[in-house]
């Protein structure tokens, strides 16, 4: 599926004004492409929509839909059911609208989360933003992270685009 160049569109709502100084669409659209060009996703025009929040609607998000009403750094829906049934297997490869749209599906991060993380863990909010941009484009690919199999297949995809784009292994630590 390889052809000239994907063209990713990514729309970011932003309801936390802190997200404003992380320049979170720069980093979205770098995610995004650094992904598609992985798999060598030709596609045809791609959109992912973000929502870039806070921790009081990702606790909200969070318990609407996967009932823990806890907060967390990033949620995903996809747009399609892609994942593989094979444990450590491949996903399907999303397909394209009638008008050549691949609709990929939805992020949420919250920047309270995502903030504490980078700093508990001593690293630059833009790389750890980065890797988690990767990580919910990764789950709208069909990729997860629930059967040991899967999880280091998406641990080691997001470990291979990271250190392409000279972030370091964010699993990793001293």
């Amino acid at each position: 599926m390889v052809k000239d160049q994907c063209i990713a569109e990514v729309d970011i709502v932003v309801e936390d004004k802190r997200w404003l100084a992380v320049d979170l669409q720069a980093i979205a659209d770098r995610a995004v492409a650094s992904v598609l060009a992985r798999f060598q996703f030709d596609g045809e025009d791609v959109e992912v929509a973000i929502l870039a929040c806070g921790d009081p609607r990702i606790i909200e998000l969070n318990a609407d839909f996967r009932e823990k009403p806890t907060s967390t750094n990033v949620l995903s829906w996809p747009a399609a059911e892609l994942s593989s049934q094979v444990a450590g297997g491949l996903p399907d490869c999303p397909t394209a609208d009638p008008m050549g749209v691949v609709e990929l599906g939805d992020i949420a991060i919250s920047y309270d989360t995502c903030a504490s993380e980078a700093a508990a863990a001593g690293k630059a909010m833009q790389d750890h933003v980065m890797h988690l941009m990767i990580h919910g484009t990764l789950h709208l690919l069909g990729f997860d992270h629930v059967r040991d199999q899967d999880a280091t297949l998406m641990e080691a995809l997001e470990v291979e685009i990271l250190e392409k784009m000279g972030i370091d292994d964010p699993y990793y630590t001293r």
